[in-house]
């Protein structure tokens, strides 16, 4: 198969030998922006993220096999790649694991004051805090219970939480104490303390986090955003901030990205911010080489 590789896989010379070994002939792209050193009609395969914002998909008119190093399908035309046929793959379970790390590890700098004991090992201030939370008993909901979810449930019940999934289909993973359907997803937030979002970005979940479902939340309860920022509705969120209808927030992805520097989110302090940075691990790599190659081997091309 003729493949463009582009630089959203930072694939080593190994991984391109490995390739080459299998059969495939490979041209390599660094920034997806870019002109490609090969003819669209060359291109019989992409490993890519972003490459189709960028260039019309219906000039690869060979067309026949797309993987991407990304969890999410939002980049991508799906209409014109199901109406061609067009074999496609993401990047399912190479990025669970740190991101469930991350949302963890979130959640307990808010419970357990990280920043205001940080602040003051830079003053050099002796300051007791005695208003920490414990996970422990606490409700969470994860939303979106595929891979991602999946880890971040696994984890949030090793600490003695009750974890529901809210989802469009009953979740096979018994990590979960209870479920709810999508369209039941205000009964699931009226009880849960931490809410996780982990559904991909859709028509459907575009904006579903608005004044009327943040209306829902629990006042103590904190916000987890490691999905797409457009499924929350940005000043819906702060609003509920600014007036403490909610605890706080973890985000990691935003509407708009990079967030705006004139944004109070950037000052709230029950607010954590990171510039979509979730998904970093060292164990990414390897994970994905093995998720493309598998793709490769089992594909009919």
């Amino acid at each position: 198969m003729n493949l463009l590789v582009t630089g959203a896989w930072d694939a080593r010379e190994d991984a391109i030998k490995e390739l080459e070994a299998m059969g495939h002939t490979v041209c390599f792209l660094q920034f997806e922006r870019d002109e490609l050193p090969c003819d669209y009609e060359w291109v019989q395969g992409v490993i890519c993220n972003g490459l189709f914002l960028y260039h019309d998909i219906s000039l690869f008119k060979n067309l026949k096999f797309i993987q991407l190093t990304s969890a999410g399908f939002d980049r991508v035309p799906m209409d014109y790649v199901k109406a061609n046929n067009i074999e496609i793959y993401n990047a399912r379970g190479v990025y669970s694991i740190p991101i469930a790390e991350f949302v963890l590890s979130g959640v307990l700098d808010l419970y357990k004051k990280s920043r205001f004991f940080s602040e003051n090992q830079t003053a050099h201030i002796w300051k007791k805090n005695r208003d920490l939370q414990e996970l422990f008993g606490k409700t969470v909901c994860i939303v979106g219970a595929g891979s991602v979810g999946s880890e971040c449930a696994k984890r949030f019940s090793a600490f003695g939480t009750t974890v529901l999934a809210v989802d469009i289909a009953k979740p096979t993973d018994s990590v979960y104490d209870n479920y709810f359907p999508l369209e039941s997803i205000g009964e699931a937030i009226k009880i849960s303390d931490v809410i996780v979002l982990t559904l991909p970005l859709t028509d459907q979940t575009k904006g579903m986090f608005r004044e009327s479902l943040l209306s829902h939340f629990k006042p103590n309860a904190i916000l987890v955003n490691v999905a797409r920022g457009a499924i929350v509705n940005q000043n819906d969120l702060i609003d509920a901030l600014q007036t403490e209808k909610i605890f706080g927030a973890v985000l990691d992805v935003f509407e708009t990205e990079p967030l705006n520097a004139d944004s109070p989110l950037w000052d709230m302090e029950n607010v954590i911010i990171t510039p979509h940075n979730s998904f970093v691990g060292e164990g990414n790599s390897d994970r994905l080489k093995c998720v493309i190659l598998n793709h490769l081997e089992r594909s009919n091309l």
